[in-house]
């Protein structure tokens, strides 16, 4: 215990013209008290008052910290105006400061450093994980075609909405042609992998580093699902999907290709004899409902717990394989390219196409434009009644293929809690006007 005193000038909420007196502080670990007299000042009352304040060592009081493990309720990311470029996801400070440097380079004739895959070289240590994302689609696609026998979906005809649940919710929300003649109310007809799974492709080239695709050569190159291209590049072999590896890295000087190890005819697809890859298992076209049976009424569980873990396994290995692979995607529409530089076709029609003469805007991509959450509402009965419009702002929602699996079985991960509002009470129809 120590005791101490010493004039000094302390802030005051009254002003800054008042002093004190520090009557002495006394410390008791883990807690400190210190002590001071106010003296009396002209225009306050006669009374002389004396301050105490207490505070810990640095420590927090464990018992007004709350551990929570997830939030109350999220909201959902915002939906991006179509009007608008989309942002970029590397701001765009850092991009004109990457483009000085090699521009620098260049003026002195110092070729670009380029690590694997920059140079064309693969990445050793993410070709087991390239292969681990190609199995982990190939059971998410079967998955889904098994439980879509067992847990009914349904889709709009009209627009892209899908609902996972015995009827489709009442939710007057339809932004589809002829919505006003409607009320915006959906047309539900029944769903399959493509409406809950959403097919992103990507043009394959065998050699990503060598001729752009051009608009008149489109239709040269075949059109399969990003994730199975991006898995390619990354060192999985497909004997449909042929891909070039090279031995000797490739060299650039500013934005020109000085060494590209010469220019190859591409391969015409050999068909093997191993089914290994078969490209019914690859393909969200392809994996139609009626190529899986249902699964035993004992399995449903399993196999909704199994799809899940895929689907997981997937974007995290689709967000580890980005972050050396370069993947592009338009900043207007939904389309995406795989390999260092986007293609040469003429398909955008989103905002101002005619000032771009239909080319994309090409940009860094991200896990969700590549393999897209495609939220829908989520469903706490599903033999429950149908969702309603007026109670919409106590629904949650969650991804499509987290939903078809809660539903079927599948225990509810922590990340999608938050925006499932799980810990929200829907209240009745009568009650949803005094909510606060």
């Amino acid at each position: 215990m120590q005791l101490q005193s010493v004039s000094v000038s302390i802030p005051c909420p009254w002003g800054t013209s008042q002093k004190g007196v520090c009557l002495g502080s006394l410390e008791l670990n883990p807690i400190k008290f210190k002590f001071w007299h106010q003296e009396l000042q002209p225009n306050r009352p006669s009374k002389a008052r004396t301050f105490c304040c207490a505070g810990g060592a640095g420590r927090e009081n464990p018992i007004l910290k709350r551990s929570v493990p997830y939030p109350q309720n999220m909201d959902l990311p915002p939906i991006l105006s179509k009007k608008k470029k989309k942002p970029y996801p590397i701001p765009l400070k850092k991009i004109q400061q990457a483009a000085k440097v090699d521009k620098k380079l260049f003026e002195k004739g110092i070729e670009k450093p380029l690590e694997p895959p920059e140079n064309g070289l693969l990445v050793p240590d993410l070709i087991p994980v390239a292969y681990k994302v190609l199995e982990a689609w190939k059971v998410l696609i079967q998955g889904l075609a098994q439980l879509l026998h067992v847990v009914p979906a349904h889709g709009c005809s009209i627009c892209s909405e899908v609902h996972v649940g015995q009827t489709g919710h009442l939710i007057q929300d339809c932004q589809g042609p002829g919505n006003v003649h409607r009320r915006s109310h959906h047309t539900w007809v029944k769903a399959s992998v493509n409406d809950i799974l959403l097919p992103m492709e990507s043009y394959h080239q065998y050699d990503p580093f060598g001729r752009r695709i051009k608009h008149e050569t489109r239709f040269n190159y075949d059109r399969i699902p990003a994730v199975v291209e991006l898995c390619i590049q990354a060192g999985v072999e497909v004997p449909e999907y042929p891909s070039r590896r090279r031995t000797k890295p490739i060299r650039i000087l500013g934005k020109k290709v000085i060494d590209l190890g010469g220019f190859v005819e591409d391969p015409k697809p050999k068909p093997s004899g191993d089914s290994s890859y078969p490209l019914l298992q690859l393909d969200t076209y392809m994996g139609h409902i009626g190529q899986f049976s249902a699964p035993a009424a004992s399995d449903v569980q399993m196999v909704a717990q199994e799809t899940l873990n895929a689907y997981e396994t997937v974007r995290r290995g689709v967000t580890k394989l980005m972050q050396k692979y370069s993947v592009k995607a338009c900043g207007y529409c939904p389309e995406v390219h795989v390999g260092p530089w986007g293609h040469n076709a003429k398909l955008c029609g989103e905002f101002k196409h005619q000032w771009r003469d239909g080319k994309h805007g090409w940009q860094d991509a991200t896990v969700d434009e590549v393999v897209p959450p495609n939220y829908v509402w989520h469903v706490r009965d599903p033999m429950g009644p149908s969702l309603r419009g007026a109670l919409k702002r106590f629904y949650g929602k969650a991804p499509a293929v987290v939903e078809v699996c809660i539903q079927a079985g599948a225990k509810v991960p922590d990340i999608y809690k938050p925006m499932m509002r799980l810990d929200i009470v829907i209240p009745d129809s009568e009650e949803a006007s005094l909510v606060a």
